[in-house]
């Protein structure tokens, strides 16, 4: 019989924790999902959060977010008056709809690099127009847009060794109108659909964001809001093998409740969204 286990975890990883990595090994954030399930490829964890990176820090030019920052930290976070799309900061950590224990532990970067469909930091990040600092384990760096980072359920761009040190949001994206739908099967479910329609006041664009019904997030963007047929046919041409099936929907179900709240969130946008 095979009785792999872990046999080491890294408490003091470098600064570049990349140079530490090898075969085997796994990065070490919240665990919640790590400590979870049986993982008998891994032999080694890298304990990430001795690095102390800032959760949050705020400037002129928008919101950093490190990789390490827990559920909670975002949910209590007070983001500046201005930032009115800060209401999106909370609906999406409501999504998690799991116990304390998971929110006090539980990273941005965890649900993140899961790639999930129904990940709400994918949803909250791609709607806000972030983008990721990856770390490899060279010394190199590079930056993503968050849209391009997720390829398909649990699947994304990273290479062996690589990292998602933060997000970067930034602060033209936090001063939008925001408008948001999400439908799950039961009170505490995982999403079906959540998506995000965002609006630059002075410009009446539409920037709308499909995830959870998706194998990947889908970003529909217009120079000014569309008319309902425009927005629809829009949503027709998503290509039908990343719509996602789950005990939670089918792609028709899920195709058919993203076209339905696509049209409340143009007209509540039209109306002014949520300012």
């Amino acid at each position: 019989m095979d009785l792999n286990t872990i046999t080491e975890v890294i408490r003091r990883p470098s600064d570049r924790p990349g140079v530490d990595w090898r075969e085997g090994d796994a990065w070490l954030a919240g665990g919640t999902w790590l400590f979870s399930v049986e993982q008998p490829h891994l032999r080694r964890l890298i304990d990430l959060t001795a690095l102390r990176w800032d959760p949050l820090v705020p400037s002129d030019a928008g919101l950093e977010i490190g990789a390490t920052c827990t559920i909670r930290d975002l949910y209590a976070f007070a983001l500046p008056g201005d930032w009115i799309a800060g209401t999106l900061f909370m609906k999406s950590c409501e999504a998690f709809l799991s116990s304390f224990k998971v929110w006090n532990s539980a990273t941005v970067g965890g649900n993140i690099c899961m790639s999930l469909p129904a990940g709400p930091m994918i949803t909250l990040t791609v709607a806000l127009e972030a983008e990721y600092e990856l770390w490899a384990p060279d010394g190199s760096a590079r930056i993503v847009d968050a849209l391009d980072f997720t390829t398909g359920d649990h699947r994304n761009i990273l290479t062996p060794g690589e990292i998602l040190r933060r997000i970067d949001i930034p602060a033209r994206a936090l001063r939008k109108r925001t408008a948001h739908r999400r439908f799950t099967l039961t009170r505490l479910g995982r999403s079906t659909v959540f998506l995000i329609g965002t609006q630059t006041p002075e410009m009446g664009d539409l920037l709308l964001t499909v995830t959870a019904g998706t194998t990947r997030p889908v970003r529909i963007a217009f120079d000014t809001v569309p008319d309902a047929r425009t927005l629809q046919q829009s949503i027709d041409v998503i290509p039908a093998d990343i719509w996602f099936a789950d005990p939670n929907g089918t792609p028709d179900h899920r195709r058919h409740l993203t076209k339905h709240f696509a049209e409340e969130i143009r007209r509540e946008l039209i109306a002014g969204g949520r300012a």
